[in-house]
């Protein structure tokens, strides 16, 4: 082989090596803040955002439940951030917004907060001595507005696989006005509606737990109770601890810091929320005040206005410029 041959080989070598170092330090930042799809590592106090909102083109034979399934999101939420497109027929080549950006709930970052309007659940697992802190998230299903999600504290009861269902007086009833005969108890199978794991909470009747039915996670469909997909109830029995505490909240507006600018995410209010309802606007500016007044900005009013009314649950920049006085 002549000297040139080798020369051009090795430098042909040489830039698939750097290349490939080049991929990887671009796939290494940007996975520097999610340890797995749902998955990310806790930022400081003072940062209210995780994740990375992505696009994608969906096939001829999709649904924005099909995607959103695949995707660890739930259904209203994908309808909300792609507004305009037919959640039954987006067609073939049509980009789908996926919200998996989210600002972290104003409340204590400590066991598992759910907030009912977002539909998602959020746990931060205590970490072990040298571990770095994380925060796990997942869609869910609340309570219908006849069988409202009750707010409050409580923690995890009891951890129960496969478990056994028996539907209360109330539930049978509603059944039978349906014409539906409910049985007394529905064993472990494809047939209850509790899925193969549940936590039960120390809330009497109410559990945290999987469905047979996974096409209505993001959605009011439950009496109450909080649903999960299969795959992510699975992995919540397995990391979640008894005595986990267990905040449920009902915030619809959240507002967060990242890099010294401040986002605004806004989540349709629940049907018989008439107290958010009845603050709207101004319920928004108190928590501007609130964050604002000790790391003034200036914030863009028209892109706060456009913001709370299209209510789509994707964060938005609201500030102009970072560290900029009022």
């Amino acid at each position: 082989m002549n000297n040139r041959l080798k020369a051009n080989r090795l430098k042909l070598v040489l830039a698939t090596l750097n290349r490939a170092r080049l991929v990887a330090v671009v796939c290494a930042c940007l996975l520097s803040n999610a340890v797995s799809a749902d998955t990310f590592v806790l930022p400081s106090k003072d940062v209210g955002l995780i994740g990375v909102s992505s696009t994608v083109q969906s096939r001829y034979e999709d649904t924005l439940i099909d995607i959103a399934r695949g995707h660890d999101l739930g259904y209203m939420e994908i309808v909300n951030a792609n507004s305009g497109v037919d959640p039954w027929l987006p067609g073939e080549g049509t980009e789908i917004l996926l919200p998996k950006q989210f600002i972290l709930p104003p409340v204590e970052r400590y066991g598992i907060v759910i907030n009912l309007p977002e539909m998602r659940i959020f746990y931060y697992p205590k970490p072990r001595v040298g571990e770095t802190p994380v925060v796990v998230t997942h869609p869910i299903s609340i309570g219908r507005m006849d069988w409202t999600t009750p707010l409050g504290k409580t923690h995890v009861a009891m951890k129960i696989k496969d478990p056994a269902w028996y539907p209360p007086k109330s539930i049978i009833q509603e059944h039978m006005k349906n014409g539906k005969q409910l049985p007394n108890s529905i064993p472990p199978g494809p047939d209850n509606p509790l899925g193969a794991y549940a936590l039960q909470l120390a809330i009497p009747g109410y559990l945290i737990h999987g469905t047979n039915k996974p096409w209505g996670i993001g959605m009011r469909t439950t009496h109450g109770c909080i649903r999960m997909f299969p795959e992510d109830i699975k992995n919540f029995y397995d990391s979640v601890p008894k005595n986990t505490p267990v905040h449920i909240i009902n915030r619809p507006i959240k507002v967060g810091w990242l890099d010294g600018l401040l986002y605004l995410e806004v989540h349709p209010t629940l049907d018989d929320d008439e107290t958010n309802r009845q603050k709207g606007m101004t319920g928004l500016v108190e928590q501007l005040i609130s964050v604002t007044r000790d790391r003034h900005v200036k914030v863009d009013w028209e892109a706060i206005e456009d913001t709370y009314q299209r209510a789509s649950g994707v964060p938005v920049r609201i500030s102009i410029s970072a560290n900029q006085p009022i």
